[in-house]
């Protein structure tokens, strides 16, 4: 799955810091997101998500559903179907993520009440997704020249050497003002990411509870995204990882939306 966008990504770097082929040098945030955006994670992959929406109260709702991601040329797939409970079952949600900088993510939802496949619109992604904490946006695949990164410091998160990169919107209309990044060195996986609204106060935290090595990729296998506005959260878990199994192309199709598994 993202074995990707290499040469696309090297050329925004020699462009944005046209003497790192010259001369041996830190890691600038650019980089380092750079790094995390090509993180290799298999070609394909699938897997069983537990979504769980938590209010205020303490109050649980959950949702269960079956995910598969698979690497094209050019281009990475999702696909999620709602299993689990009876008000969400057969509804999907399909996001497509372009390698070229500044083409936006194609995304579609299917609602088996209407019988008809929506798509998203570019001013739906700021809306939340099924009731969850995760914006249209987020499930997407942001690349990394649309912002401005700069490292803030080094330091220590659950025993994982992080940098700490701020990232910017060139959009100044973005629905984040900016976002703070605690990315594990070497692994190049986000352990925790800080989301602030436009007037600068914090919205809401990301953070990873659980990776590891599944046929030799770094997997993300539960997170957890914490509304501190709302105070509600959203625990994602992932188990029955499977990787390479050569996921068929067919699979990622609005007519695949409408059938379900």
């Amino acid at each position: 799955m993202k074995t990707k966008k290499l040469q696309l990504v090297l050329m925004a770097i020699l462009i944005a810091i046209p003497t790192l082929i010259f001369a041996q040098a830190e890691l600038t945030g650019l980089q380092i997101i750079v790094n995390v955006y090509n993180r290799e994670t298999g070609n394909d992959m699938q897997g069983d998500l537990t979504m769980s929406l938590i209010n205020s109260r303490s109050a649980q709702r959950v949702r269960e559903i079956k995910q598969f991601i698979k690497d094209f040329s050019g281009m990475e797939k999702k696909i999620m179907f709602f299993v689990s409970p009876a008000d969400v079952r057969n509804t999907s949600f399909m996001n497509w993520s372009y390698d070229e900088a500044g083409k936006d993510d194609d995304q579609w939802i299917y609602l088996p009440a209407l019988k008809k496949v929506k798509r998203i619109s570019s001013d739906s992604k700021s809306d939340y997704f099924m009731g969850s904490d995760f914006t249209y946006d987020d499930l997407g695949d942001r690349h990394p020249t649309v912002d401005t990164h700069k490292i803030l410091r080094e330091e220590m998160v659950d025993g994982e050497s992080c940098y700490v990169v701020e990232s910017t919107p060139k959009d100044e209309e973005y629905m984040y003002s900016r976002t703070v990044s605690w990315i594990i060195k070497d692994k190049w996986i986000g352990l925790k990411k800080e989301f602030y609204d436009e007037d600068e106060e914090l919205l809401k935290t990301l953070t990873v509870k659980k990776h590891e090595k599944i046929s030799g990729y770094w997997t993300i296998l539960s997170s957890e995204m914490h509304n501190v506005q709302k105070d509600h959260t959203t625990k994602m878990q992932l188990t029955n990882v499977k990787l390479d199994t050569g996921i068929s192309a067919a699979k990622f199709t609005e007519r695949m939306m409408k059938r379900g598994l």
